[in-house]
Formats: C-alpha cells, structure tokens, sequence
C-alpha cells in the first residue's frame, strides 16, 4: 500500500550521473515519522522536492503513483515526492 506521511528533511542528496527524467530534482533525505508522537516509523529514504523544502523541516510526502503525479510524468523514476511543508497541526488524543 502506498502512503501519504509526515517526514521530517535530514539532508540533500547529489547525483553526478543519473536518470535525464530526474536530471533537474532536487533529492532529499527524508525520515518518516509518527505523527502522534515523531519517532521513526522507518529508515530514512530519498525524496523527489518539488517545493524547496530545507534540511530540519516536517514535511508531507507522497509514495507510488501519487509521487509521479506530483511530477507531472507517470514514466518518471521516483517513489517519493514531498509536495508539503508543515506549518502546524490539531490532534485530538
């Protein structure tokens, strides 16, 4: 199953040689957390930016099919987009 989640941005990633469908993205290394309380649901992974999101923030990012879309290409080579940044959020515990 594929999933929309919070992560929080550890880092960038650089390429010199890659895919030319993913020549101009910029890549991040993102952690997926647990929203209710931000521990780590599972290793980090790398991340498609579409929005510039930076290096200590929360963002929300999209798997499969939903991160090609945020690409605007279905035959693009990448699993995960972040297509949000957190500002803030209401959890009723």
């Amino acid at each position: 199953m594929k999933l929309m989640f919070p992560a929080l941005v550890l880092g960038n990633v650089w390429a010199t040689r890659k895919d030319a469908r993913v020549e101009a993205i910029k890549m991040l290394i993102v952690r997926p957390l647990n929203y209710l309380d931000e521990s780590d649901v599972k290793a980090p992974i790398i991340a498609a930016d579409w929005i510039g999101a930076g290096v200590g923030e929360r963002v929300i990012v999209v798997s499969g099919s939903a991160a090609r879309c945020a690409a605007g290409d279905h035959s693009i080579p990448i699993d995960a987009s972040v297509i949000g940044i957190i500002d803030g959020e209401d959890i009723v515990r």
